[in-house]
């Protein structure tokens, strides 16, 4: 019996439109300017509205998705007879997982006879959109509830998650470098490169001098770390800079031969903590 959905939650930045091809259910985490009472939903606002409004010094200040939201949707679809297989954002990250978790421990305990498995994707944006889109094809392929489960705890320290933002003042902001590194960093134009670890914590990894310099620091994880460099599935996520993605998408065609699968946006949540600029690239590794 296949019968199972898969939740997923907003910070995979896949589009809900793309979710619901899919047949992906998921919630979104919001997020809300400084000094504004409004609260939108990841997505709500246009990418590039979003960005040109960080670009013009708002700060949006995140929050998670509660227990009782994750109960009430996780709920609905256990009621219809259907198990439910929740793929969360990293708990390295957010507090979401963790919500996730505790609902799906008291339905459990409300409906016996259904399944209703939680696990952390640790990982983020894109790459943790290609763990979905990976697992809804062993779903396809005939894979229980329990061996999809499985399949993400297996890939997930493989997923290569590589990154490089534009501006330091972002990473300043979330405690990942210090005021005075960032000011010195911003200039004289060194980039970071940064990936997401195997407890699913973003971490520094080195610094380049220029944008380009960087762009290519991310083609060369891929050649690095790729299992499959000819026929392996690649994501890349950006925060309004498509013209410096397909940079690195021609690097990547131009050596090996590939097409990026997917190009998406840094959702609005995600892109408050790394800014405009962000261009992050995703793919099958030997380690993550």
């Amino acid at each position: 019996m296949n019968n199972y959905i898969i939740f997923t939650d907003s910070a995979c930045d896949i589009p809900a439109a793309t979710l619901k091809e899919w047949g992906v259910e998921h919630r979104s985490l919001t997020f809300r300017f400084d000094g504004s009472e409004k609260e939108y939903f990841d997505g709500e606002i246009p990418s590039k509205d979003f960005y040109d409004k960080m670009r013009a010094g708002g700060i949006a200040k995140t929050a998670a998705i509660n227990v009782d939201t994750f109960a009430a949707e996780f709920e609905k679809i256990l009621k219809d007879g259907t198990d439910v297989l929740y793929i969360g954002f990293s708990s390295g990250l957010s507090t979401t997982f963790n919500s996730g978790r505790l609902a799906a421990e008291q339905l459990r305990e409300k409906y016996p006879e259904r399944k209703i498995i939680a696990v952390d994707s640790l990982a983020a944006s894109a790459g943790f959109g290609l763990i979905i889109h990976l697992v809804l094809e062993k779903k396809a392929a005939g894979a229980t509830i329990e061996e999809a489960a499985a399949y993400v705890e297996e890939i997930r320290n493989k997923l290569c998650h590589w990154f490089t933002v534009d501006d330091l003042v972002y990473l300043k902001r979330g405690g990942r470098v210090s005021a005075a590194a960032a000011f010195f960093g911003n200039a004289l134009g060194i980039k970071p490169v940064l990936h997401v670890d195997n407890e699913g914590h973003l971490v520094p990894v080195t610094k380049v001098r220029g944008r380009k310099t960087a762009i290519k620091a991310l083609a060369d994880k891929f050649d690095e770390l790729a299992v499959d460099h000819k026929g392996g599935t690649i994501y890349i996520s950006h925060g309004d800079c498509l013209d410096e993605v397909n940079m690195l998408v021609n690097i990547i065609k131009e050596k090996h031969g590939v097409d990026v699968e997917l190009i998406t946006n840094v959702g609005t949540v995600i892109g408050a903590h790394s800014g405009p600029g962000t261009i992050a690239l995703f793919f099958i590794g030997t380690e993550k």
